[in-house]
């Protein structure tokens, strides 16, 4: 057996570090067979050669995350170990790093992958970023977060948040209410990601005041959007006349983020996704940015994963 040894220089390090029931050093243990003892100011990592050092690279990315002010979940302790296992634990300081905004509560918003991290250094360099992937990856609400980052630092004027009124698969039949009530549903993930980011009351002054706006798709046309940030979620379910339209709405001093899942296009037979041809064809054009997230850039709970695994693999045998 081999063993070696990781110092702590806190004692609050060492809370972080192992979590509620020492639930984040019971997770590294099972991960890579080893066993992690606690003796003072150090801990004693024992198992084989090769498991014990990455154990202990993960135990030394997740002190860095602590030190970077991150707290810990099953989520970032899951990556890192990935990362490690990838032999890329010597980015786990890039994530961290990177505050877009803090929200209504206080609370700073990170990327929490690499591939989130590519995301939002995509948007930040283009004028116009398509991000494809699976649930959970964070498009809209990173997305989001900086339209707000950009509205608050008047780098903008407005916030506009659209999708197009598809129905996931099923029949919502007649809605009661005006215009806009009926199109709600639709976008009310659009409006919990504007709630977080500036409280309902701040949001419901400025879409009052008409700087931010949410409304379906159908909405933009005919439009030019200036000194906007414009995000088009759901993209998968525009068609392509949609999509076309949709960007050629761009003005002067505007930004765009489209977002999507190719896997859960909701459009009747027959109908060609809007979002799968512009990532085909805006591909390699001067300012526009296409980032494409995998399972692990999921920050849901861990099922997650295990379910678009599951999933991607039962489509690819047919």
């Amino acid at each position: 057996m081999f063993e070696q040894f990781v110092n702590i220089d806190r004692m609050e390090q060492a809370v972080s570090l192992f979590g509620s029931f020492d639930e984040n050093i019971r997770m590294i243990e099972k991960a890579f067979n080893v066993s992690v003892i606690s003796r003072g100011s150090e801990l004693k990592v024992t198992g084989e050669a090769d498991s014990v050092g990455k154990a202990v690279r993960a135990i030394n990315g997740l002190l860095s995350l602590i030190n970077s002010g991150e707290t810990l979940s099953e989520q970032n302790v899951r990556y890192v170990m990935n990362l490690v296992r990838d032999g890329n634990e010597d980015r786990i300081k890039e994530i961290a790093a990177d505050c877009i905004c803090i929200t209504s509560k206080g609370k700073p918003v990170k990327p929490k992958t690499l591939g989130q991290k590519k995301y939002i250094e995509t948007v930040r360099k283009n004028t116009i970023t398509l991000g494809v992937g699976p649930a959970g990856t964070g498009k809209t609400y990173l997305a989001v977060a900086m339209a707000v980052t950009a509205f608050r630092a008047k780098q903008v004027n407005r916030i506009i948040l659209t999708r197009p009124a598809v129905e996931a698969g099923e029949k919502l039949g007649f809605l009661p209410g005006d215009l806009q009530q009926k199109v709600d549903p639709y976008l009310r993930p659009l409006y919990d990601a504007l709630f977080d980011m500036l409280g309902a009351e701040s949001f419901q002054r400025y879409q009052e005041r008409g700087d931010i706006e949410v409304a379906p798709l159908a909405y933009m046309r005919g439009r030019t959007l200036d000194d906007s940030f414009i995000i088009l979620d759901e993209a998968q379910n525009t068609t392509t006349e949609q999509m076309k339209m949709f960007l050629t709405r761009l003005g002067f001093n505007s930004k765009m983020v489209v977002t999507g899942d190719v896997t859960q296009i909701d459009l009747p037979d027959g109908k060609k996704s809007g979002l799968k041809q512009a990532v085909r064809i805006l591909k390699g054009i001067e300012d526009i940015g296409i980032v494409k997230f995998s399972e692990q850039d999921v920050v849901r709970h861990r099922l997650v994963q295990d379910i678009i695994k599951a999933y991607a693999g039962t489509e690819k045998q047919g």
